[in-house]
């Protein structure tokens, strides 16, 4: 995985039938580091919403992370504001044992502890297993997601795996990107229903494609009553210092 920083453009791609939004456009900034015994991530997202009366309200999200290598631990912190007034805090720290089952420990919204399934992941985990498992030329990868996102505890994951191409660019837009092979897929986040068990209905669904390094372009992400493409505008390498 390369340790990178990344900005994406984001615009309105379609919208929900009879949907009230009219324009949605904003930015994502991406930022993966070697943190020696771990990765440290940080994602922070801007969303500026146009209704049909003209009136415009910005959405945004800070999310950290740091992650372990060894895959025990992963502590996370989110904040998710609207109109500049804070909506949602989630914060906390997850351990995970060998099967993948484990507890999380909440902080915010609420102290609390919620147990982990087996099989469970953490995000770069998660991303590590989906590149390796669509170059072995798998079509579906299934499993408990644990991201710090959700204040209820792992969510179930689908990824479909919709094939390798391992001619990678001798001439891309960015030198990191070079001669790397890639993989495209769909990633469906379900939360709990009523409940308590599955929902149907995914929460979120995101299409990219990864490269072999971790890097992704050519998003696409579903929020449900619309859907924004992000683009690729920026992306450094950064050092490690390990």
């Amino acid at each position: 995985m390369a340790a990178h920083r990344a900005a994406y453009r984001l615009t309105l791609d379609r919208t929900r039938e009879n949907s009230d939004i009219m324009g949605v456009q904003g930015a994502m900034l991406f930022e993966v580091l070697d943190a020696c015994e771990g990765w440290t991530t940080r994602q922070r997202l801007t969303l500026q919403i146009i209704n049909r009366d003209g009136q415009q309200v910005e959405t945004a999200s800070d999310y950290s992370t740091y992650e372990s290598k060894d895959g025990h631990t992963l502590r996370f912190s989110m904040t998710q504001s609207s109109g500049g007034a804070v909506s949602q805090r989630v914060e906390g720290e997850a351990t995970r044992s060998a099967d993948g089952s484990g507890t999380i420990h909440y902080e915010q919204p609420e102290k609390k502890d919620v147990a982990m399934p087996a099989g469970t992941l953490f995000p770069m985990m998660h991303t590590i297993h989906a590149i390796d498992a669509v170059r072995s030329g798998k079509k579906l990868m299934l499993a408990p997601l644990m991201d710090g996102t959700d204040e209820d505890g792992a969510q179930d994951s689908s990824t479909f795996l919709l094939g390798w191409n391992a001619q990678g660019p001798a001439s891309p837009r960015f030198p990191l990107l070079a001669n790397l092979p890639s993989g495209r897929m769909r990633i469906s986040f379900f939360g709990k229903d009523g409940n308590g068990s599955g929902a149907a209905t995914p929460d979120y669904e995101v299409g990219l494609r990864y490269y072999s390094n971790g890097v992704a372009d050519d998003m696409k992400m579903d929020f449900g009553e619309f859907t924004v493409n992000g683009v690729l505008e920026k992306l450094d390498a950064i050092p490690s210092h390990c």
